[in-house]
């Protein structure tokens, strides 16, 4: 019986899409010497360059495209089959990828995991965090969870949150020595900790006022592209932030942070579980799916 070269396809797909070998070596977990090896090793045994490489940059040969777009659909028929065995177990089995933004952390995927795993045994969660709008079907991601407002319209989407609000806050040891903003626009005179996303824009300072949004340009000696860090600068007097009240409602309650300008703050745009919209879900992603469905309808229900 001839071989199935499985292992070399999926590595010839994730250089590839990835354009770059220690990215693919990290995605499908092995090291980027093995993964050089089997790609030499699957071009010779084909007689092609698949892949044209240097120290600075991997580029797919016109073989190589072609390879691509008939591997695809075939390497996805692949998994269906093999995800379509399932149906024969007592629960579903494989693994999941989610690409998920950082204020779904504490808001969506802490609360869940023990309670997804204990139920669901079989199945493998791989969890990323990641502050941009990740392209799951390219990054191979099952599916993401991100603002509803940022999901491409081509998508499924499950609301799992209410809107979630913005809020600027300070350390009542910082307000004891700085005056309380009343307006946006004073900001300006107070040190502001900034975020800067993974894609290497600063997220702006929004506010509204009779229908209008605006922003303020708030400077200050920080720049952190970490918003848990973001909120230990906070609590240590160090200046104002506009984080996502979901990380800061505990130290609200407990008053070591003070809010200011709420009534300032547009309404913000709930998390929603997004993913591609195809025939045949796979059974490891439908259990999440249904379970995020389950999970909102109980959260509504117990109001």
């Amino acid at each position: 019986m001839r071989r199935t070269p499985y292992g070399e396809f999926t590595a010839f797909m994730a250089v590839a899409e990835q354009r770059n070998f220690t990215k693919a070596a990290k995605q499908i977990g092995i090291a980027t010497a093995t993964l050089s090896e089997t790609i030499s090793a699957f071009e010779e045994r084909l007689g092609v360059r698949l892949l044209n490489r240097t120290t600075r940059s991997v580029s797919v040969t016109e073989a190589g495209e072609r390879l691509m777009e008939r591997l695809k659909p075939l390497l996805d028929q692949y998994e269906a089959a093999l995800d379509s065995v399932n149906a024969f177990r007592d629960t579903p089995s494989g693994l999941v990828r989610l690409t998920v933004a950082p204020p779904a952390v504490p808001s969506v995927i802490a609360p869940m995991l023990a309670r997804f795993t204990a139920l669901y045994p079989d199945i493998r969660l791989e969890i990323a965090v990641d502050s941009a709008n990740v392209d799951i079907v390219s990054q191979q991601y099952d599916a993401g969870i991100r603002a509803a407002n940022r999901i491409d319209h081509d998508m499924i989407a499950v609301r799992l949150t209410d809107d979630m609000r913005t809020v600027v806050v300070g350390s009542p040891g910082y307000f004891a020595q700085h005056k309380r903003p009343t307006t946006p626009q004073e900001l300006t005179e107070h040190n502001g900790i900034r975020m800067r996303l993974s894609n290497g824009a600063l997220i702006p300072w929004r506010f509204e006022k009779g229908g209008k949004t605006f922003e303020v340009p708030v400077s200050g000696t920080l720049i952190l592209n970490d918003v848990e860090l973001v909120g230990r600068a906070v609590l240590d007097g160090i200046g104002l932030a506009a984080i996502p009240r979901v990380y800061v409602e505990a130290a609200i309650a407990g008053k070591q942070l003070v809010p200011v300008l709420e009534g300032w703050m547009p309404a913000g745009s709930g998390l929603s579980l997004y993913y591609p919209s195809r025939r045949q879900t796979p059974a490891a992603l439908q259990a999440l799916i249904d379970f995020f469905r389950q999970d909102e309808k109980s959260r509504r229900g117990g109001r």
